[in-house]
């Protein structure tokens, strides 16, 4: 009989822990959070200090009964959810549960599932940590305060199933305030003057101008770039100031969780969310044939770039064995956290070096093997010497102007052999020189032929909208949520229809423009950056045992309960709103009239009930309402007999009969191909998601289930005979036409028809 009882979150935990210990250990799963507040009400007893109600969750009564079965049998019982706040709730939630008198309750923290640290973590178990659990059912108990109060505003004033949330709203305003940023942004011309130059040795090289009579360069129109160009073809240039340099670029830190997010979100096209997933499997352990379930990584929720030195003596060796000693710095790296980094965790790394991503690929599914590398590749480059690049910076002067040009030539390739870093759009600006670009020896005070030049129109963009992982930098920027909660954040305003994400961008809905607005004039506080981001330090401040869970609940929610009794009677009424318009009805002759519905606003007749009918609007060039054209199909209703029309609805364009109300008969949007499957009737149709992500999918779903992100093109494959090509854009590529079937990788450019 086992006399020590682990219990665990996962069941696939269960089987990576057990292969450490010896018959005297049973381990068990909780299978997640046992307990939680009421979902029917608040929950919180505001007049007794905040205190919550937990009830157990009716799905885990047949958990709870075998883990106080099993804790009778214990004399030790080791209670080892994850190692951060929710793990301690879970821990303090089981340990209230079971049977515990006469017994010996320890937390045990698994930074962690290898053998080491799984025995090492048994030998010096810890006490259940007050502060921790304190500091998460803060953070519980304000979301729930934010939550189940300000949402039922929203179902009077606006429409039911809305939500409202501390942190969501938040990052719901960011890209909100991103896109009026972009709205009311006015181009702004300017031109570029290229200069190509031949010196005494080749080859001739470009330059660009920079400055004109010591300023810098602005040239704001094609006249004074005209004027300025015939002015320079008749000059004289030589060589003003020639400088070398040898430049490094220091290898990226380990990851975090907010930094992994964005990377596998640069290059994996991982959401969040997806990410944290395949990573929870990677740290619970994957079975690896023979030996068994193996953990392959750290726990991902970590801000801390510390490394264990038994990690950092592993890595070192695996760079001496598998390059060269050019490769390895005389002594480890050391990366330093910031002041509000918690740093209980190490920074997310493969758990040994033993498991080589090409050695174990045959255990991972295809995103565990992406992910894993991406782990392995970042922890091993980490390690690394620097890269070292030889740039060359030439001046030119000529008619009181600098032409400037610059070349980046690799010298060393340093940790750049392993991994780099993605980019974001804001990130993609010039660098430092032109990295391949080799300029050709020339002397300061040597002539150069002037061989072209060319005048460039050129406009001022706007800020690039948020995509997922600078929308998760943007947060942590701030100070705004916690890297574990960004997941679940991003995924939420996504759920609740505030923002859709196209073509890996965010842009705010109607809705979530909407709903912002109401809240931030009713909540000026919740939804402000700076609280949010306080409040995320208060939190840190009760865990470290500065603070308490009742003085910080009070402090919120006294202005926060006045808010909400404001709200309450002075909030717009969204519902109510008619606004009249210029257009008529073309059934009654009575004016038509703006509301807002459960998809946004739409065009209705004032004269309802009595006349139910409704028009698609569009803004014209002005800005002004005008009526949708309607738009045919080929298509005949199989219900009336009449036309089908284009419509457009939550989950993108549909056929709908033009008979609607009275025949309400739909069919999906073919775009003419045929299903590729064999032997299915079914055409292909564009979908979207209830995130509103675009996808396409066969007509004949559920019988079939193709399905593709990629746009399917009808055109054949030339190399392998595929009944299609897909359209794929990305940021370095374009858009290229692809053949779906990966053995016979046919590309090419959507120019090249």
């Amino acid at each position: 009989m086992a006399n020590s009882l682990i219990v665990v979150e996962s069941p696939t935990k269960v089987k990576t822990i057990k292969k450490f210990l010896g018959a005297g250990y049973n381990v068990v799963a909780s299978m997640g959070h046992i307990k939680d507040l009421p979902k029917s009400k608040l929950g919180i007893d505001l007049e007794k200090d905040f205190e919550p109600t937990y009830n157990v969750i009716e799905a885990k009564k047949k958990t709870i009964d075998e883990l106080k079965k099993a804790a009778k049998k214990a004399e030790n019982i080791y209670l080892a959810p994850d190692p951060d706040r929710e793990g301690e709730a879970i821990a303090w939630h089981i340990a209230e549960v079971v049977d515990a008198k006469n017994k010996n309750i320890y937390r045990v923290l698994f930074n962690d599932l290898t053998k080491r640290t799984v025995l090492e973590a048994m030998e010096k178990p810890l006490a259940l940590d007050f502060n921790k659990y304190e500091a998460q059912q803060t953070r519980r108990i304000l979301d729930r305060l934010v939550g189940y109060q300000i949402s039922p505003i929203l179902w009077d004033k606006v429409k039911r199933g809305l939500s409202a949330g501390r942190v969501q709203s938040v990052a719901v305003r960011l890209i909100c305030e991103k896109e009026e940023e972009i709205n009311k942004f006015v181009p702004e011309e300017y031109w570029n003057l290229i200069a190509q130059f031949e010196g005494n040795n080749p080859p001739p090289f470009e330059a660009k101008l920079i400055r004109i009579d010591g300023k810098k360069a602005k040239i704001t129109n094609g006249e004074q770039a005209t004027q300025l160009a015939e002015k320079l073809k008749n000059s004289t240039f030589l060589v003003e100031a020639l400088e070398k340099k040898e430049l490094k670029r220091s290898a990226p830190p380990p990851f975090t969780t907010s930094k992994l997010q964005q990377e596998a979100s640069r290059w994996l096209r991982f959401s969040a969310k997806k990410t944290m997933s395949v990573a929870q499997k990677l740290y619970e352990g994957i079975e690896l044939g023979d030996e068994g379930p193996v953990g392959l990584i750290t726990y991902m929720r970590t801000d801390s770039y510390r490394i264990a030195d038994e990690a950092l003596n592993e890595v070192r060796q695996y760079i001496k064995d598998n390059y060269s000693t050019d490769y390895l710095p005389s002594s480890p790296y050391t990366y330093k956290n910031s002041q509000k980094t918690q740093d209980a965790h190490e920074a997310i790394r493969p758990s040994s070096m033993a498991h080589r991503p090409q050695d174990i690929k045959d255990y991972l599914s295809k995103d565990e093997f992406k992910l894993y590398q991406l782990i392995w590749n970042r922890f091993v480059a980490s390690q690394m010497n620097p890269a070292i690049f030889d740039q060359t910076t030439i001046d030119i002067a000529g008619a009181d102007c600098i032409f400037r040009a610059q070349g980046q030539v690799l010298k060393f390739a340093g940790f750049t052999i392993v991994y780099t870093e993605g980019k974001d759009e804001k990130d993609e600006k010039e660098e430092n020189g032109e990295l391949g670009k080799l300029l050709p020896e020339v002397k300061e005070g040597e002539s150069l032929k002037l061989i072209n030049l060319e005048t460039q129109q050129k406009f001022t963009q706007p800020p690039p909208r948020f995509s997922e992982a600078s929308l998760v930098r943007e947060l942590e920027e701030k100070g705004i949520g916690r890297p574990s909660t960004y997941a679940n954040i991003l995924s939420t305003i996504q759920d609740r229809e505030y923002v859709r994400l196209d073509k890996g961008k965010f842009y705010p809905t109607e809705l979530g423009i909407i709903v912002t607005e109401l809240l931030v004039k009713s909540f000026p506080t919740i939804l402000d950056v700076a609280f949010t981001a306080d409040m995320e330090n208060k939190l840190d401040m009760i865990e470290e045992g500065k603070t308490r869970r009742v003085e910080t609940l009070n402090d919120f929610y006294h202005p926060f309960a006045e808010e909400l009794n404001k709200a309450k009677s002075e909030m717009r009424n969204i519902k109510r709103e008619e606004t009249p318009t210029d257009l008529v009805c073309e059934k009654c002759g009575s004016p038509m009239i703006i509301k807002w519905g459960r998809n946004g606003k739409f065009v209705a007749c004032s004269n309802y009930p009595e006349c139910k009918n409704t028009m698609n609007i569009k803004r014209d060039e002005n800005g002004d309402l005008a009526k949708e054209e309607t738009e045919y199909s080929d298509q005949i209703c199989e219900k009336c007999g009449k036309r089908m029309v284009y419509k457009h609805g939550r989950f993108g364009r549909f056929l709908g009969c033009e008979a609607y109300p009275e025949c309400k008969s739909t069919m999906a949007v073919s775009l003419g191909l045929k299903c590729p499957e064999k032997d299915c009737p079914g055409s292909i149709t564009e979908k979207r998601t209830k995130k509103g992500k675009v996808f396409y999918g066969c007509t004949n779903y559920p019988k079939c289930t193709f399905a593709s992100w990629d746009k399917p093109l009808m055109e054949a494959c030339p190399n392998c005979g595929s009944p299609f090509l897909v359209e794929k854009y990305t940021k370095s590529k374009g858009a290229q036409k692809l053949c779906p079937n990966k053995e016979c990788g046919y590309k090419d450019t959507l120019d090249n028809q």
